[in-house]
């Protein structure tokens, strides 16, 4: 088999490249280790920002997005129990982000591709790239026990953190840059409609919790908890009532309790890897980066990575030039960085940290106080929210 472009997996940023390649006439095939179910069905992010959202139009997928999703043009931040409301549609000239969970997102793109024939091998097992230095590399792969090849003149390395793009790049090559924070996030999803119309970020001395949704009829809450906690000691009772103790009064008193149907514990960590090219081989999404989903960054970074990454191949296959090419990595992290930085910021202004004492406390209510009573620094968060643009 040959194609121009082989993407390692079929995740969002595998997915949207390969509908940015198909609509721009070049050839690619898509390599996923998993089926569609498995992959479609993991629950992850649900906030869009305005690129993402404008990439789903640009390439016809906005139709479902339009009708059922949720435009919020504010979110809600909370110190104690005290609610204050950033307008980020105002404070950035009409921006707003939209709640549309990714498992939404992947059967728009899955469904899209099968009708427009963008091609998706399932189930490839042992996927390895080969000779990513060369001017000819190719990806190697078992079906169903029978051993394939895929020639090519550059691959995507889309397949996650735990993926093997990444690791094909040699070690001296690679630097990594990571934070491990001291905590995971207990979330749950509930049939029960959610207490207010926007997100709720609540800094709490008990810790962290987040109210948001993915319907007028489906919940989605976090909290705060530690790495070494289990899911069989959080009872649905004792997760509604730390949820609505952290929440504070007036946003507790709104929640509807009923019994969640999943329910799970995410470590955070903040990740990046540079450069994200080498050779013939390009990283985009996980497999270069992860943030914290405080900022809710991690499917919208992949999506501006893959803008980038097909204006990069297209401008090499229609134009002959590599230049795109060539600058790709450096591009990708200028955005990735100021991603990160928000997310760290954020994830440090709303948590607990075990290690820190009553004076890192104090310089949190402080800052939250700070951002309510200044415009300037609620700009500064709305812009960072909705998402910075691609330069």
């Amino acid at each position: 088999m040959r194609t121009q472009v082989a993407i390692i997996g079929a995740g969002p940023a595998g997915l949207f490249l390969g509908h940015l390649l198909k609509r721009a006439g070049v050839d690619a095939v898509i390599l996923e280790r998993r089926d569609r179910a498995y992959v479609e069905g993991r629950v992850r992010a649900g906030v869009l920002e305005q690129v993402t959202v404008d990439l789903m139009e640009r390439l016809d997928l906005g139709q479902r997005m339009r009708r059922e999703g949720l435009v919020h043009g504010g979110t809600n931040l909370a110190s104690d129990g005290d609610v204050f409301r950033i307008d980020m549609a105002e404070l950035t000239g009409g921006s707003t982000v939209m709640v549309y969970g990714q498992q939404e997102v992947m059967k728009d793109l899955f469904d899209a591709a099968e009708a427009r024939g963008v091609q998706i091998v399932f189930d490839a097992e042992d996927v390895h790239p080969q000779d990513i230095e060369s001017d000819r590399p190719s990806v190697t792969w078992r079906e169903n026990g029978v051993d394939k090849r895929l020639d090519c003149d550059f691959i995507a390395g889309c397949d996650g953190y735990h993926g093997v793009s990444r690791a094909a790049i040699p070690s001296d090559v690679l630097r990594t840059f990571e934070r491990v924070y001291p905590f995971g996030w207990l979330g749950i999803l509930a049939e029960v409609p959610p207490c207010d119309h926007e997100l709720i970020y609540s800094n709490h001395e008990r810790g962290f919790a987040l109210a948001s949704m993915r319907s007028p009829t489906r919940s989605r809450y976090y909290i705060q908890c530690g790495l070494d906690e289990k899911i069989e000691d959080w009872s649905d009772e004792r997760f509604w009532d730390e949820l609505c103790l952290r929440l504070g009064p007036e946003a507790g008193a709104k929640v509807i309790r009923g019994p969640s149907f999943e329910k799970s514990i995410a470590p955070l960590r903040s990740f990046v890897t540079e450069p994200m090219r080498h050779g013939r081989l390009f990283l985009a999404g996980d497999a270069a980066h992860i943030v914290p989903p405080t900022g809710a960054k991690g499917m919208n970074l992949a999506v501006s990575d893959v803008v980038m990454l097909s204006e990069a191949l297209v401008e090499h296959f229609q134009d002959g030039s590599d230049a795109g090419v060539d600058h790709y990595s450096a591009r990708a992290l200028a955005r990735v960085w100021k991603a990160e930085r928000f997310s760290w910021w954020f994830t440090s202004l709303t948590h607990r940290f075990p290690d820190r004492d009553g004076f890192d406390r104090k310089m949190q209510v402080a800052e939250l106080a700070y951002i309510k009573g200044s415009r300037a620094a609620q700009i500064t968060l709305a812009e960072n929210y909705v998402g910075l643009p691609l330069v």
